[in-house]
């Protein structure tokens, strides 16, 4: 899916694994460690492992080593992996309105700036009107096929991003940055 020319099967093919989902959650919520994701998630060692190793290799994450023996590293969100968050949010305000049993949602978002408890509403870049599927259309952007074009794969590792740059910086010729 990473080579399809469509941005949402390039994402799902990174975030769509639940496995990474939530290591990117537990990410964001602190957790730098390998064993504390295991103590968090109760995910086996060695799927954890490969999972790590992916969105390392994504440049969602950094590894970091915190000692030297035995070594020991810890995994950081890059500015590719903190994006993700908004993601993570709106996916928690459809699940507390559609999922959420009786006794409610399991976490409250706060947002610190205003000191106010929120939930995530996806809002058009332009008028701030909530998005609702009845009032979008969608239609070929530049990186679309041309008619008769055939769809072939491209190199997944085009879809990843250099180093976590977002692609249109790289095509504007913006240098790759990783933050921890």
């Amino acid at each position: 899916m990473s080579g399809w020319p469509c941005t949402i099967a390039r994402s799902a093919d990174v975030l769509g694994d639940h496995w990474n989902l939530l290591l990117i959650r537990q990410a964001c919520l602190g957790t730098r460690r390998f064993d504390d994701f295991q103590a968090a998630l109760g995910i086996g060692r060695n799927i954890l492992a490969r999972r790590l190793t992916r969105l390392v290799d994504d440049a969602l994450l950094t590894r970091h080593q915190y000692q030297q023996n035995p070594r020991r590293y810890e995994y950081r969100l890059t500015d590719k992996g903190r994006e993700v968050y908004p993601i993570l949010a709106a996916m928690a305000a459809w699940g507390e309105r559609w999922l959420a049993g009786p006794e409610g949602t399991p976490l409250v978002l706060h947002h610190t700036t205003c000191d106010h408890d929120m939930h995530a509403v996806v809002v058009c870049s332009d008028c701030e009107q909530p998005l609702d599927v009845r009032h979008i259309r969608a239609r070929p952007g530049p990186g679309h096929p041309t008619p008769g074009e055939p769809v072939t794969p491209a190199d997944p590792s085009a879809s990843r991003g250099r180093q976590g740059t977002p692609l249109a910086s790289r095509r504007a010729g913006a240098p790759p940055e990783v933050t921890s």
